[in-house]
């Protein structure tokens, strides 16, 4: 791949971003965070933050481009804000909306992964294997996370190296602008896995019931009861799948139960298999095997997960509505341990 191509694929999501926050004007923040260094190049960590500034308000986050190769998870990030955007200069109800809620965007976090056409950083560290936390039962052979060496895949570092650059950033996003807020939910958009959209939730570390189990079966069923012809998604916790070291949701989740306030983080794991089935020739390039590459396929996932986004944007805003009292709870968690854990116990 020639610098001159780097160049441009690179500048296009970044410049996009840029674009984006000028249109918005008075009504968003542009946060760069970091600069990522390839080559001659100095790329920067954007996040884009508007809405309410009350801390403790509302929150949605959303959150793209992790693994640099999986660029339909950036762009599906960037055709929300754009839609979001363009509504925002005629519809009112929009700029009503904000007033109640914070948007916090990162769709790029890993620019230098996405110019070099790599799942992990300039370092040769997979993002998502990268933070302090441990697996408390045997994580997947290589998958699950190594430290040998980069030139391996999902290498998590170095023994006791802080974080690298890109992960830091994101945490800092989220640790100063979502784990604040009285509730919020952040979602990661990958792609690669299996032939199924999935909605991955923590814990990507253990089989342990996950916490807010309750609150994610709740969510769930308030999806399907609003798009009951929607039904493209699996929710499911990570662990059913496989097990892996040092996942970034786990270890911001684990910093979110030190706060007051409910922190939901989902991950999108958008199906690619689909795509290598319908067009078995993209099996020979590496970037085809995560990113639909025919033009009518790509225009379709853009669209196809604005529901979902919408949908959580809503929840956010009308929380209180919907999280279930007390004796709601006890029923639902004993739905998600029945759904999601008991069918799996050894």
């Amino acid at each position: 791949m020639s610098d001159t191509h780097n160049q441009r694929c690179y500048l296009a999501e970044l410049k996009e971003i840029e674009n984006l926050a000028k249109q918005t004007g008075s009504l968003a923040e542009l946060h760069t965070l970091d600069h990522i260094t390839v080559g001659d190049q100095q790329m920067p960590l954007y996040a884009l933050i508007m809405g309410n500034a009350d801390p403790t308000a509302p929150t949605l986050g959303l959150f793209g481009g992790v693994h640099g190769v999986e660029r339909i998870g950036t762009e599906v990030v960037l055709a929300y804000m754009h839609s979001l955007v363009e509504g925002m200069s005629w519809m009112p109800a929009i700029k009503n909306q904000l007033q109640d809620i914070r948007l916090v965007f990162m769709p790029l976090v890993n620019p230098g992964g996405m110019c070099t056409g790599n799942r992990c950083n300039p370092n040769g560290v997979d993002l998502m294997r990268n933070a302090p936390i441990d697996a408390d039962s045997q994580a997947h052979f290589l998958l699950g996370g190594q430290r040998w060496s980069r030139h391996f895949p999902w290498y998590r570092g170095e023994v006791g190296a802080p974080m690298e650059p890109e992960a830091q950033a994101l945490c800092k996003v989220v640790e100063n602008f979502i784990l604040p807020s009285n509730f919020s939910i952040a979602l990661d958009c990958h792609s690669g896995y299996g032939r199924i959209d999935r909605i991955w939730f923590p814990y990507a570390c253990s089989k342990r019931p996950f916490e807010n189990a309750a609150d994610i079966r709740c969510l769930a069923k308030l999806f399907y009861r609003m798009y009951p012809n929607h039904t493209i998604y699996k929710v499911e916790p990570q662990s059913l799948h496989y097990m892996t070291h040092g996942d970034l949701w786990d270890w911001l989740y684990k910093k979110s139960l030190m706060q007051t306030g409910t922190f939901l983080p989902l991950t999108l794991e958008m199906g690619s298999w689909m795509w290598i089935k319908k067009n078995p020739r993209q099996i020979f390039r590496f970037p085809s095997l995560f990113n639909p590459v025919l033009p009518h396929r790509h225009r379709r996932i853009l669209r196809r997960h604005l529901i979902l986004i919408e949908f959580l944007l809503r929840a956010v805003q009308g929380y209180r509505n919907w999280i279930p009292n007390d004796e709601q709870r006890l029923q639902l968690t004993d739905e998600a341990y029945r759904r999601w854990y008991a069918p799996h116990e050894k």
